[in-house]
């Protein structure tokens, strides 16, 4: 069975103080605004409407928490960088990111979506640069591959993995494209490692994860 089918909306957060308390595993999903990372997560779950999406940078304003059956949550947390709000907003949403990338114990890794043609920005490393050292794996997804052919696509993707070392070896990439459905089983693989290594199931599936 899918790791991501038939995830539900479980609550809609803007306040750190609100966040739920919970000991299920969660997955971030974290990128900047117009990155993809609504696009991606509707893929990912195979629900064109489940994450919200915008052509308009800077509309995810709140952390969404998405319930999986296995018990574990997806986590769409605010885009960052460009966004036309106030200052003090941005501010807020920054806050309300960090606070929960920091404080809450129970995420077990980051799924950081990129736009392929403009992937490690000085904020996407900068966030690389502050999440990295918590030991926590960090998947990259390079968005809408589709928008490049096939040659540059490649090697695009080549260019992050050659950085990746930078932050060290828990930090893996590649291409995914929302719009042909393609990278999905790659994704998946992926983050179901994260959560064999934390719950080994001797028969091989998907660790029921809610106790």
């Amino acid at each position: 069975m899918s790791l991501f089918r038939h995830a539900s909306f479980e609550t809609s957060i803007a306040k750190p103080q609100g966040l739920p308390e919970s000991s299920a595993p969660e997955i971030a999903f974290v990128g900047r605004s117009n990155a993809g990372k609504s696009s991606a997560l509707n893929t990912l779950v195979g629900h064109n409407r489940l994450a919200f999406v915008s052509k308009t940078p800077g509309r995810t304003q709140l952390i969404n928490f998405f319930r999986l059956p296995n018990g574990a949550a997806l986590v769409d947390l605010p885009g960052y960088g460009y966004a036309d709000v106030p200052e003090s907003v941005r501010r807020e949403w920054q806050e309300l990111l960090e606070r929960y990338l920091s404080q809450r114990r129970n995420v077990i890794g980051l799924v950081h979506i990129m736009d392929c043609r403009r992937p490690l920005t000085p904020l996407d490393r900068q966030l690389l640069d502050w999440f990295a050292p918590s030991g926590r794996p960090i998947h990259i997804l390079l968005t809408k591959s589709d928008k490049l052919s096939r040659g540059p696509a490649a090697a695009a993707l080549m260019e992050v993995r050659r950085q990746l070392p930078n932050w060290g070896d828990h930090l893996t990439a590649q291409l995914f494209s929302s719009l042909k459905k393609s990278g999905v089983e790659e994704v998946e693989r992926v983050v179901g490692k994260w959560f064999d290594d934390l719950n080994p199931d001797p028969d091989g599936g998907v660790p029921d994860l809610r106790a």
